[in-house]
């Protein structure tokens, strides 16, 4: 989640100070609360980019920031664009369970049942807080939209683990394991003839 966005966007109804900033995020998102450092590192940035400013300081001393020109249109920009999800090939989980697929002497029938079961435990769990969420109010209807993507989140990865239990018990998989391969990769830049041709 973009903390710079979200805190632009409670900006936009009204100025803030930073510990109410944090509690308006907490209770409009149900998202853990922000570390107050990292709410004023960002409000700082988001002055030095011009899109908050300083504002009154009360009779307690919070100094209110006040959202600019150029603020409202980033947060009108940010509402109006998608969210752009990016395919990584850099999950810890597809990775540990890719390797332990190709390594000799690991079990990874063994770590893809284990992770199974930790993952399934956890769908339970965030199972059991959407359920108890109480409809009739809207604070925690709304708080429980992200706990409903964790839920789907943790869904997926059960099934996930199920695929891949599946496609790992079949009789292909006994030749997934293997050595170090005998090709040894140069060191340095590539040759000035292979840098030309390409």
């Amino acid at each position: 989640m973009s903390v710079r966005q979200s805190l632009l966007a409670i900006l936009d109804q009204a100025p803030c100070y930073g510990y109410q900033l944090r509690a308006e995020f907490t209770r409009r998102t149900g998202a853990a609360s922000l570390n107050v450092g990292q709410i004023y590192n960002t409000l700082e940035r988001l002055e030095r980019d011009g899109l908050v400013s300083k504002d009154d300081v009360d009779a307690e001393g919070h100094v209110y920031w006040r959202i600019t020109d150029a603020g409202s249109a980033a947060v009108r920009e940010w509402f109006d664009s998608p969210v752009e999800r990016v395919e990584t090939t850099r999950d810890e989980l597809a990775l540990k369970v890719a390797l332990a697929a190709t390594l000799p002497g690991v079990d990874v029938l063994h770590l893809v049942r284990a992770q199974r079961e930790a993952s399934q435990g956890r769908l339970d769990e965030l199972t059991a807080r959407y359920v108890a969420v109480d409809g009739g109010d809207p604070a925690s209807v709304v708080a429980a939209l992200p706990l409903s993507a964790s839920l789907f989140a943790a869904e997926s990865e059960v099934r996930w683990l199920a695929h891949v239990e599946d496609r790992l018990s079949g009789p292909s998989s006994v030749s997934l394991a293997r050595g170090l391969s005998s090709d040894r990769p140069k060191r340095g830049r590539p040759a000035k003839a292979a840098v030309a041709a390409r």
